[in-house]
C-alpha cells in the first residue's frame, strides 16, 4: 500500500511539473506575441517595386460624430473627422502609409501602417480611394528607387484606438475636420486623397439616404445608422 501511494505521488510530481512546463511555455507564447504586435516593420528587403516605383500603401482614418440634439440634415463633411500623424523629428501631419511588401496584400500592408503608425484598427473599403505617385526624399536618394514612388490609399473606418503602438514614441496623433485637414496637409497628393475620400463618402452617404427613403419604416431597425456594405470592405483584426 506504501508503495503504491508514493507510486501515485511521484506521477502526480511529474504531472505538475508537466502542466506548468506547458502553462509558462503558453504564457511565453502570448506574451511574444504581444510584443511582436507592438514592434514596426522595418528595412525594405521584402519591398515592392512596379518599374523603379517603390509601391506604398495607406489609408485616411475616419470616423463620423454626431451629436445627439444635431438633425440628420447636418452635412455629412461637418461630421467627418479623420485621422492624422506627426512625421518623426517634424511638426507636419500626414496619413499613416509605408512600404507594400512582398508577403502582404496591399490592404494588409495599409491595415499594418494604420497599426504600426497611428495605433488603429478598423474597417477598411477595398476599393482604393486612387493611386498616385510621388516622390519622397528618403526614397529620392536611393539608387534602386529613383524613379519615387506609388501609393495606394484607402478609407479606414476606425473602430478601435490602441493605448499603445509600436511608434506611438515618434509620433502624435490627431484627430480634425476635413477642412482642418485640407490646410494642415503637407504634401499635395495626400490633399488629393483626401478630396477624392471626401467625395467618395458624400456619393455613399446620399445613396444610403436615398435608399432608406425607398425602404418602408418596417424594415428598418434604425434609420440613423448606416453601415457599409460588406462586399467592399475588408475587416483589419
Amino acid at each position: 500500500m506504501e508503495s503504491m501511494l508514493m507510486f501515485l505521488a511521484d506521477n502526480n510530481s511529474r504531472f505538475c511539473f508537466v502542466l506548468l512546463q506547458s502553462i509558462e511555455a503558453a504564457f511565453f507564447f502570448v506574451l511574444s506575441k504581444k510584443m511582436s504586435n507592438l514592434s514596426a516593420r522595418t528595412g525594405r528587403d521584402r519591398q515592392r517595386y512596379d518599374n523603379n516605383f517603390r509601391l506604398v500603401s495607406g489609408c485616411i482614418p475616419y470616423r463620423v460624430v454626431k451629436d445627439e440634439e444635431e438633425s440628420d440634415v447636418v452635412d455629412l463633411e461637418n461630421k467627418l473627422q479623420v485621422l492624422m500623424v506627426s512625421s518623426p523629428n517634424r511638426h507636419d501631419l500626414v496619413f499613416p502609409k509605408g512600404g507594400w511588401e512582398d508577403d502582404e496584400t496591399v490592404l494588409e500592408a495599409a491595415s499594418r501602417e494604420a497599426m504600426e503608425e497611428a495605433g488603429v484598427k478598423g474597417i477598411l473599403r477595398e476599393d482604393p480611394l486612387g493611386v498616385w505617385e510621388f516622390r519622397s526624399k528618403s526614397s529620392c536618394e536611393e539608387a534602386e528607387c529613383c524613379g519615387g514612388c506609388k501609393g495606394y490609399m484607402f478609407a479606414l473606418e476606425v473602430k478601435e484606438e490602441l493605448t499603445a503602438w509600436p511608434e506611438q514614441e515618434n509620433r502624435q496623433r490627431r484627430w480634425l475636420n476635413v477642412k482642418e485637414a485640407l490646410e494642415l496637409c503637407r504634401y499635395e497628393w495626400m490633399q488629393s486623397a483626401l478630396e477624392e475620400f471626401l467625395r467618395v463618402m458624400t456619393e455613399d452617404d446620399g445613396r444610403a439616404k436615398e435608399e432608406e427613403e425607398t425602404l418602408s419604416p418596417s424594415t428598418i431597425s434604425n434609420p440613423g445608422e448606416r453601415q457599409l456594405d460588406s462586399r467592399y470592405c475588408f475587416v483589419v483584426n
